[in-house]
């Protein structure tokens, strides 16, 4: 469904060579390397981007140009012996707005479980079904993380078999030892982020996020007065979720990859929207409230 809807808006004939689902960029940060040899880092770097990008993660035809921007850094923050470290990952992706040269961030967070073990030129091995290896099973998850919070946005909940097969990493690592996995681990880690997504009682999130993108950011090329109108309308929707639950993952994550679009999109609302999106944008996201006083600023 989503690759039909982007090819309908994309207009675009290209040749029938199709693609991977993901274009996605691994780098990895050594900033405080003692004992391992660098070398090993660069193989890594290369078998995650290959594993990300060579793999087929679902049933549709992608074409090139339709391949989702992502982008995975990892910061080795630990070597516990030559070939084991634990690291912080930023995972961020992006998918372009209908219309436009913009790239809308639709993920940007900050995995500070990521548990590595890995010796030069170790084959990735994965399976769906069973935990084979940390370093695959977080990649895999993060891809259907990716690819199903991009369906998510071009048609509601189109995301759901990617985040059930996300789920199911998580089912299947609940017993491994490395943490991120387990409920217990944290309120804020992969247990959390597809708990979320995947609870019927956050529908409601999900399809404010739909329109949010689809109703709103996708039209702003043709009515920028309705489309700001629909973002508002799915802020509103979010925050009926947040006054059932303000603690869960997925609101936060959502003002992590949107606040800075946020403030420009309505800084070309009325006025009065303005007031109104700087007051609920300020319960939404307190930390930011600050920067959401941007709106009201002339530019």
């Amino acid at each position: 469904m989503r690759n039909l809807i982007f090819l309908f808006f994309s207009l675009l004939f290209i040749p029938s060579v199709f693609a991977q689902e993901l274009n996605c960029e691994v780098q990895i940060l050594t900033p405080q390397l003692q004992m391992t040899d660098p070398a090993i880092f660069k193989t890594l770097e290369g078998a995650m981007q290959e594993f990300m990008n060579n793999r087929k993660w679902t049933d549709d035809a992608f074409q090139p140009i339709e391949r989702i921007d992502c982008k995975l850094i990892i910061t080795i923050s630990k070597e516990l012996s030559n070939d084991h470290f634990l690291a912080t990952a930023n995972i961020q992706s992006s998918r372009p707005v209908f219309n436009s040269d913009y790239q809308s961030v639709m993920l940007n967070y900050a995995d500070k479980d990521w548990d590595i073990s890995y010796s030069a030129y170790q084959p990735l091995e994965f399976n769906e079904n069973a935990n084979l290896s940390n370093i695959t099973s977080m990649l895999a998850f993060y891809a259907y993380i990716i690819i199903g919070l991009d369906y998510d946005s071009f048609s509601e909940k189109g995301g759901d078999p990617y985040f059930l097969k996300a789920q199911s990493i998580v089912t299947n690592s609940s017993n491994v030892a490395q943490k991120g996995w387990k409920a217990f681990d944290g309120t804020r880690n992969r247990y959390w982020l597809i708990e979320n997504l995947t609870n019927s009682k956050y529908d409601a999130f999900r399809k404010a996020y739909y329109q949010y993108h689809f109703a709103g950011l996708d039209h702003m090329y043709d009515n920028r007065n309705s489309a700001t109108a629909e973002v508002l309308k799915a802020l509103y929707t979010i925050e009926k979720v947040y006054d059932r639950d303000p603690n869960i993952m997925i609101i936060q994550l959502f003002f992590n990859a949107k606040s800075d679009e946020l403030i420009e999109i309505m800084r070309g609302a009325s006025q009065s929207d303005k007031i109104k999106a700087v007051n609920l944008l300020s319960k939404l996201d307190a930390g930011n409230s600050e920067k959401y006083r941007n709106i009201l600023k002339n530019r």
